[in-house]
């Protein structure tokens, strides 16, 4: 593990020198090669290695945030990130080094990445280099734009199983690696099947025989049974924890008992199905109905005015996009956490531009009250059968009633939550449009939601020309910031570790880069009185 200071002797065989104007202006490598002493001085780091007892460390931090930046931008791995620095001219430009000046090894970018996950500030690099922004002018504007993108997994998913077989052998290995002998013991006394569950994967078994198959998650499942009998109201260390609470879920979630006593693979899927052991948080995702996607969501928040991404948040697969939207907004409404930035808040509200996954009830009006304006496209009522859909009827929440198509008026009957119900049917049998209506004996009727009147404004909002104009304007640039963050699939669209938390980290510091690359081509440099981009 290694970060120290960086050597600012200027020598006629520095990596910027000898490329000169060959080192391309509006990149993010002359960005970074002009002004990156300025964005990570040599203390940049100094707290991840307050623990540390060996002395002062020698790799500067400019060098490694500088290759960090550069691996996200490029999508590499680490070692290839590290090949990179040691004999690409314009790696070490960007990073202050000399032509021969050696590379560090791979494990340092896994260490300071774990140790700025462990910090008081583990997004600094996105963070700062959005202060860099707004102290440049930039980021002033009131509009945002949000989106979410698929993160596959760097997993494969595991049918029942494997993930049950999985998760006894994931609790035996770390009760043997933390030294709970007694434990494992125990747990490898109640085991029925003649299994050590040593080896990973499937265990043998004639797929082609529904009853081997059948015999097989049956002995599985008691076994799991067993195991969670023996850990049942111990106190147990936080990883024997964690892989318990990961045995009860595999063990429920996938298989059910029948009459004769026979657990058997249930036909249906579980609500927030863990889909692998092997990355616990991963889930099953659907971008649209016909298309699925395993693994996590990207949520960014971007300003259309300047082109920059404001706010990422990362999620599981099966989370509502609108459940990041608050994350997304309230982050940036407050600045950044830097108290000397604090002043620059601004507590007006946003004007936000999303999609109809953003367009429910609940979400308009809770950023509605919090002073914010959503622009989301309300999808239309639609009828699957291809008769009238919602939409054809007349609402009049003032007055309590509703008209169908033919001008027939009903009373709407209250709901004890709100909302209410709307019956037609007394109208219906003489009805001339039945047969476009409804099919049901007892006639026609429509649901009136709990916040109708928030759905009505939205719906007449998205009809005026003007709201149509801003949202053409401004939406497309959530899909650019987008492919810009996915344009590299390493780490943009396909996760290079596992955990929630771990890929945050890569996914900030591929917001942080996509920044620096649009700063760069806005001409931002440190000028005498501050940061500053070129006039446009």
């Amino acid at each position: 593990m290694a970060v120290g200071r960086a050597d600012r002797q200027l020598r006629f065989d520095d990596a910027s020198a000898l490329l000169g104007e060959r080192l391309a202006e509006g990149t993010v490598y002359q960005l970074l090669a002009r002004e990156g002493d300025r964005l990570f001085p040599d203390d940049y780091l100094a707290d991840l290695f307050t623990d540390s007892a060996k002395g002062r460390p020698t790799v500067p931090a400019r060098v490694v945030c500088t290759v960090m930046l550069l691996q996200a931008h490029e999508g590499l791995s680490d070692r290839e990130a590290v090949d990179r620095l040691a004999f690409d001219l314009r790696w070490k430009a960007a990073a202050g080094l000399a032509v021969d000046a050696d590379a560090f090894h791979p494990t340092v970018l896994v260490g300071v990445r774990n140790r700025l996950r462990r910090s008081q500030r583990p997004r600094r690099l996105f963070d700062d280099v959005t202060v860099v922004a707004r102290r440049a002018g930039l980021l002033r504007g009131r509009r945002r734009v949000i989106d979410s993108t698929p993160l596959y997994d760097s997993v494969s998913t595991q049918d029942t199983v494997t993930q049950l077989r999985a998760a006894i052998r994931k609790l035996l290995m770390a009760a043997d690696r933390l030294g709970e002998s007694t434990l494992a013991v125990q747990v490898r006394s109640v085991l029925a099947r003649d299994d050590d569950y040593a080896a990973p994967g499937k265990p043998p078994c004639d797929w082609d025989d529904p009853a081997a198959r059948e015999a097989l998650v049956d002995a599985l499942v008691r076994d799991c049974q067993a195991v969670l009998g023996v850990l049942h109201g111990r106190e147990l260390s936080p990883p024997l924890a964690e892989a318990a609470t990961l045995l009860a879920l595999v063990t429920g979630q996938d298989v059910e008992q029948g009459e004769d006593g026979i657990f058997r693979i249930a036909r249906r899927v579980a609500r927030d199905r863990i889909i692998s052991t092997v990355d616990p948080e991963a889930r099953h995702g659907h971008k649209s109905r016909n298309r699925t996607f395993d693994g996590y969501k990207t949520h960014l928040a971007a300003d259309p005015d300047d082109e920059l991404i404001t706010e990422v948040t990362v999620s599981a697969a099966n989370v509502p996009d609108r459940d990041a939207v608050d994350e997304l907004i309230a982050a940036d409404n407050a600045v950044n956490d830097h108290p000397a930035e604090l002043d620059q808040a601004q507590p007006d509200g946003f004007e936000v531009f999303g999609d109809s996954a953003y367009a429910d009830a609940d979400t308009l009006e809770r950023l509605g009250e919090a002073g914010h304006q959503m622009r989301a496209k309300v999808p239309p009522a639609r009828n699957r059968s291809g008769r009238f859909s919602k939409d054809d009827f007349d609402i009049d929440l003032s007055r309590g009633e509703a008209t169908c198509p033919v001008g027939n008026t009903a009373p709407i009957t209250p709901a004890r939550g709100g909302g209410g119900k709307v019956s037609f049917g007394r109208f219906c049998g003489s009805c001339p449009l039945r047969a476009q209506c409804t099919a049901a004996k007892a006639g026609r009727g429509i649901a009136i939601h709990r916040r109708e009147a928030t759905l009505q404004a939205a719906r007449a909002a998205q009809k005026d020309p003007a709201w149509r104009e801003a949202y053409r304007a401004n939406r497309p640039t959530a899909e650019r910031k987008i492919a810009h963050v996915v344009r590299r699939a390493w780490g943009g669209r396909k996760a290079r570790c596992r955990g929630k938390t771990r890929i945050l980290t890569d996914v900030l510091t591929r917001a942080a880069v996509v920044n620096l690359a649009r700063l760069a081509v806005l001409g931002l440099r440190h000028a005498p009185a501050g940061w500053a981009v070129a006039p446009r």
